[in-house]
């Protein structure tokens, strides 16, 4: 690898971090209701969940790149088609990212919900009916 491929890599790399870290942040407070006696183990799942979060965009983005599907050779004159790598890789992460936030999820106390905040059509389409 030259010089500018390393400085590349290394700044992409940090860039990820800064997203992962910003991420953490945002489910820290998004999660920030969980009893204090639960908070140890959270840590690490909020963690775990920032980083496949960014990794799933990541990959997001790559597999509109490059598709879902990749050819393959096998042999001399064997060609064919399959899941490309990246999706293989999306499926499996999104089910364990779906899992860690429904583990948050279930610590928080019941009172505190996760629903999207009021955007205020429900109110505006129960005043046009009025």
């Amino acid at each position: 690898m030259t010089t500018l491929e390393e400085d590349a890599e290394t700044k992409k790399q940090i860039e990820k971090e800064k997203r992962v870290l910003d991420e953490t942040k945002r489910l820290t407070e998004v999660f920030k209701k969980i009893p204090l006696q639960s908070k140890k183990a959270v840590k690490s799942l909020i963690s775990n969940a920032a980083f496949m979060t960014v990794t799933l965009e990541d990959l997001q983005d790559e597999i509109n790149k490059v598709g879902t599907i990749s050819r393959y050779q096998n042999g001399a004159n064997q060609w064919g088609t399959k899941k490309s790598p990246e999706i293989e890789v999306y499926n499996s992460l999104i089910k364990n990212h779906s899992s860690i936030i429904k583990q948050l999820s279930d610590l928080l106390p019941a009172e505190v919900s996760l629903k999207k905040e009021d955007d205020g059509f429900n109110s505006f389409v129960s005043l046009k009916n009025d």
